[in-house]
């Protein structure tokens, strides 16, 4: 059974920076892609930045430059490395595999303050 648990958001000032982890189970992971989605207050859910099986990165305009995902494969864990926050970054945050598969972690909300 996959799962996934996700960790690391918080509230914090915009302009600052906040490290969110994502712990895979049940799924064979180094050969998987894997995603970081969000879903702000009242919208849809969007993919903001996905790292292949061997590590390729891509990111959607709004984050480029700002955050960055990597994994360890060994931990089957994915990371996403968020700068120079802004409040139009405050989401849940969740991840998941690229296209989606199974259901959903309860996500991480990451708060910005103006």
């Amino acid at each position: 059974q996959v799962q996934l648990v996700e960790s690391g958001g918080g509230l914090v000032q915009a302009g600052g920076s906040l490290r969110l982890s994502c712990a895979a189970s049940g799924i064979i992971f180094s050969s998987l892609t894997m995603g970081w989605y969000r879903q702000p207050p009242g919208k849809q859910r969007e993919l903001v930045a996905l790292i292949t099986s061997r590590s390729s990165t891509d990111y959607a305009d709004s984050v480029k430059g700002r955050f960055t995902i990597s994994r360890d494969n060994a931990k089957k864990t994915v990371y996403l490395q968020m700068n120079s926050l802004k409040p139009d970054d405050t989401a849940v945050y969740y991840c998941n595999q690229v296209p989606t598969r199974g259901s959903w972690g309860q996500g991480t909300q990451v708060t910005v303050s103006s």
